[in-house]
């Protein structure tokens, strides 16, 4: 097992050389919501062969609400309403043997029940089908609400961009660097024990502080997941970024594919 280095980081930012996506797609309205959380707990949520990745001695998991627009195969044109709707991740942050460092999803909830079937058979992704809906006001308060199905509860966010500086684009070796440059996905298939990984690509985000008067842990919960303590140790948003979706590749058939001495 391998650490990322810094080198590492940085690689996994560029977009694969002579290859073309699989996807395109738009991130707007991005709430990331970090807690801070005990390393040899959330260890044991993870697969074999996945290792944690840590900032600070500490493992930090998501909450990220935001909307996905304009989703469509690459070289052709969105399909109205399929190629629109929501989305909202649990997500760990992990490195493979070498020290590709990545994002494992504990779940991926969408409102778009065709979304959910191609993604789970596509990318090898936890996702579920649930009712979400999403509104924006004109004082720029954005209301989120998520509830999967099967669940009783809703999760409920309220969250306002800071307008007042401009955004920022996260400097390697900050948490904010940590937490939001993250290119890499990582899937398994527990039946065969294949492992895979995609890349995604896109400009850095430039993200801004938060008003969130409204948050929840509730979709971590509906994983089975420890309980988190307290409010977020970190939150923020991102500007929207324009994304390029690479295919899946297995681990083991390309374990040099970011080039990195």
């Amino acid at each position: 097992m391998t650490s990322p280095t810094s080198a590492q980081r940085e690689a996994v930012r560029q977009r694969p050389p002579h290859e073309l996506p699989a996807m395109r797609q738009t991130w707007s309205e991005l709430l990331f919501l970090h807690w801070t959380a005990d390393p040899d707990i959330w260890r044991k949520t993870l697969p074999e062969g996945l290792h944690l990745d840590t900032f600070d001695g500490a493992a930090w998991v998501g909450v990220v609400p935001f909307r996905m627009d304009r989703i469509r195969p690459y070289c052709l044109p969105p399909v109205p309403w399929l190629s629109w709707f929501l989305e909202l991740n649990v997500r760990t942050y992990v490195h493979d043997d070498e020290g590709n460092p990545g994002v494992w999803f504990h779940s991926l909830d969408t409102n778009r029940w065709p979304a959910y079937k191609i993604a789970r058979t596509a990318f090898k992704l936890p996702y579920f089908h649930a009712a979400m809906r999403t509104s924006r006001g004109a004082d720029g308060w954005i209301d989120y609400r998520c509830r999967r199905r099967g669940e009783q509860e809703t999760a409920g966010f309220r969250y306002r961009p800071d307008s007042s500086e401009a955004p920022s684009e996260a400097a390697p070796g900050t948490l904010e660097f940590f937490l939001l440059e993250r290119y890499l996905l990582f899937s398994h298939t527990p039946a065969n024990g294949r492992y895979f990984s995609g890349q995604v690509h896109h400009t850095p985000y430039q993200y801004r502080q938060v008003e969130v008067p409204e948050w929840s842990a509730l979709p971590a919960l509906w994983d089975g997941l420890p309980p988190f303590e307290g409010p977020p140790a970190h939150a923020c948003v991102a500007e929207p970024v324009d994304v390029e979706v690479f295919a899946l590749r297995e681990i083991t058939a390309q374990p040099d594919r970011f080039n990195v001495p």
